[in-house]
């Protein structure tokens, strides 16, 4: 039974479920009565919800309005709005509404609404005191209640018959605001107030103004008073007072000054009364201010004083104001149309000025020491004038000026500036210097003791001399130096080493080295250099001429290498040559010496081998020379003519080597063609005949004169 009610309960649930489905159309706010609103009218700000029903059944709905994303408003309600009620609207209530409503689980929220409320609350102004001394401050605060920061507020300061002083004051994170006004000269009865502003969407709310704050002012002292006597009208001479004073409340912290165009002349302190006095010149018209100060408050009062002229400044005159030295100068001092005075003449000086002469006038023969500016003075009832400085320049003439190069030396490198310095030792400046290129005049110069002059525009073949003029205010004119003539340097140009012979060199052997330029001023400084581990220097030597030549007197193999040549002259440039290489081989006797070395021996080592090949051969031989031995005289021409392209056979039995030689000379008959078959004649025969030490006799016979056959 209670499993069956247990299904009932839940299908009429579900089927009660399903009969309550709801969704939000719409939710929307709006101001009543309109979105702008004037500051303290009621306003209403109303949520609607627009809901659709599956049936007609209660919801619950939970309202939240929000402004400027805070909440200010939230109710629950079974109706399908919400009322926001503010009765009386503010500045503060200006801001951006949104509302939400929630119901049965689900959300929605409107669209965002700017609610504007004009105008601003009256703002309150009140002072600290209600009644200040001059000099004194007024304190002022201005209060807006129920507006919220930031909030701008303006102060306003109103005089009689005058436009209003204002000042403003930014209040961030207050509603308040204070300031102070200083009580000037002159305030007596003063009001202030204030008003309020605030910013809105990129405009100004303003509020009213606001109640008027009345301030009294008391004088702390009454404005003084400044008498002049005799009069405001005196002459030079007269003495000149002045008095000035005032009337204080309280006698403490007050200070009376005196002055002329901005100048203290005197001042006092807690007193009432200021003097002054002094002897009156021109110097002293003018006017006058007397101020009296006590704080902040300050009062003065102007006095206009003229002073008549005694009589004028003196007049200092000069005979010549530009003379030369040794000559007579003359200083006269006068006053315009009056006579009686006391004159004296000075001269300035930074030490201050030196009295020359206690009179009327002066004359002194100057020298160059008395170039300087000069004064008179005048002196009448105590009243001293100065006239005005004149200005006296004593010239000594200059010397005959000398022209040099500023370098030094008088020449000048090819292409470069040439500067010359022309000096006077002696003379008074200014002096005026004028250069010359032979005979025309390049420039003028105006210096001291010196001018400088720079000749760009120097050539090769410039042949004109220099010269330069100098004179001053003297009246001997002007002087001009000797002529200056430079020599021009033309720097090295091209450099070249050649040697002879070129190349290779025999040891031992001359070589001549030729290092020379294409161009360049004499004297030339050569030198020639031979690249090893760092550059040795074998040859330096200066010529006057374009070339140099060094003999190398006898080559050795260390001096196979690279050489250069460097050239230079006053120009200061070197110019290096391009490198040429000498290779130092072994001389023709030399190579003699070692094939001589290298070939005897095999020379002697072949002609002993054929010697012992023949020796060996003939040796082989000899048992049939002995058994013809009657016969060996009469066939010994025959045997010799045959073998006489053989010498080298001979016979040799053992122990060659150590064998004595031996000449034997014989007869040998021959034939003669022309006459009888048979002729008897003699020939010189040498035998040779080497003796063994083991008793062996070797013969070899050579023939010395030709044997004639028939």
């Amino acid at each position: 039974m209670y499993l069956a009610l247990l299904v009932i309960f839940l299908q009429c649930s579900e089927l009660y479920t399903q009969d309550r489905v709801f969704t939000f159309n719409t939710v929307e706010i709006n101001v009543q009565p309109s979105v702008k609103v004037k500051n303290g009218a009621p306003m209403s700000v109303v949520c609607h919800a627009d809901i659709s029903k599956s049936a007609d059944f209660q919801l619950k709905h939970n309202f939240t309005i929000f402004k400027d994303g805070k909440l200010v408003f939230m109710t629950v309600s079974d109706k399908d709005d919400a009322r926001y009620e503010v009765p009386m609207a503010r500045s503060s209530d200006t801001g951006e509404y949104e509302c939400t409503v929630e119901a049965g689980g689900k959300t929605k929220s409107s669209n965002s609404l700017h609610v504007w409320v004009t105008g601003m609350t009256k703002p309150i102004l009140t002072a600290e005191k209600k009644e200040v001394l001059e000099g004194e401050v007024v304190k002022l605060r201005c209060e807006l209640p129920e507006e919220v920061p930031p909030l701008y507020f303006y102060f306003r300061k109103i005089k009689m018959n005058s436009t209003p002083k204002e000042k403003y004051v930014f209040e961030a994170y207050k509603n308040y605001s204070e300031v102070e006004f200083s009580v000037e000269e002159g305030d007596n009865i003063l009001q202030f107030d204030c008003f309020g502003k605030r910013h809105v969407q990129r405009e100004f709310d303003s509020s009213e103004h606001s109640n008027k704050t009345l301030v009294t002012v008391r004088e702390p002292f009454i404005k003084p008073t400044l008498s002049v006597k005799p009069s405001r009208n005196i002459t030079e001479g007269d003495r000149i007072q002045l008095e000035c004073s005032t009337v204080v409340a309280r006698m403490r912290d007050i200070e009376i000054i005196l002055q002329k165009n901005k100048t203290i002349l005197n001042s006092v302190r807690d007193e009432k009364v200021l003097k002054y006095s002094a002897v009156a010149t021109l110097e002293d018209s003018g006017e006058y201010l007397c101020k009296v100060e006590q704080g902040r408050a300050s009062k003065s009062t102007k006095v206009n004083v003229v002073v008549s002229e005694l009589f004028p400044k003196p007049t200092l005159a000069a005979s010549m104001n530009k003379l030369d030295e040794n000559r007579e100068l003359t200083l006269s001092c006068s006053i315009s149309g009056f006579q009686k005075a006391n004159f004296s003449v000075l001269r300035r000086n930074s030490n201050g000025d030196v009295l020359l002469e206690t009179s009327r006038s002066l004359t002194m023969r100057v020298s160059v020491n008395d170039t300087g500016s000069y004064i008179c003075k005048a002196e009448v009832k105590g009243i001293v004038k100065e006239s005005k400085p004149v200005r006296i320049n004593v010239y000594a003439p200059v010397s005959k000026p000398t022209l040099s190069v500023v370098s030094g030396l008088p020449e000048v490198v090819l292409g470069k500036p040439l500067q010359l310095i022309c000096r006077s030792a002696r003379g008074t400046p200014p002096i005026t210097f004028k250069f010359y290129k032979g005979n025309v005049m390049k420039e003028t110069v105006t210096n001291d003791t010196y001018a400088t002059f720079l000749d760009e525009n120097v050539g090769q073949n410039d042949k004109k001399g220099y010269k330069c003029d100098a004179r001053n205010n003297h009246s001997s004119g002007v002087k001009t130096s000797n002529i200056l003539n430079v020599t021009v340097v033309v720097p090295i140009r091209n450099a070249s080493l050649g040697s002879i012979p070129y190349g290779e060199v025999e040891e031992g052997s001359e070589t001549a080295f030729l290092c020379s330029v294409k161009e360049g001023s004499w004297p030339i400084h050569f030198r020639i250099f031979r690249k090893a581990d760092r550059d040795v220097l074998v040859f330096e030597q200066s010529e006057h001429a374009d070339r140099v030549m060094w003999r190398k007197g006898t080559m050795s193999r260390q001096d196979t290498g690279t050489y250069y040549c460097m050239a230079s002259n006053r120009a200061n440039v070197d110019v290096k040559s391009h490198p040429i290489t000498i290779s130092v081989i072994l001389a023709s006797w030399q190579k003699g010496v070692i094939v001589a070395f290298v070939l005897i021996p095999i020379a002697g080592a072949v002609t002993l081998a054929l010697w012992w090949f023949l020796c060996k051969k003939k040796k082989a031989k000899g048992p049939s020379m002995e058994m013809s031995g009657p016969s060996l005289a009469t066939n010994s021409t025959s045997e010799k003519l045959t073998r006489q392209h053989n010498d080298g056979d001979y016979y040799s039995g053992p122990d060659l080597e150590s064998a004595e030689v031996e000449y034997t000379e014989v007869e040998v008959s021959t034939l003669d063609p022309h006459k009888a078959p048979v002729q008897k004649g003699t020939e010189t025969v040498y035998s040779e005949i080497r003796k063994a030490n083991n008793g062996c006799v070797i013969a070899r016979w050579e023939s010395i004169n030709a044997v004639e056959n028939p």
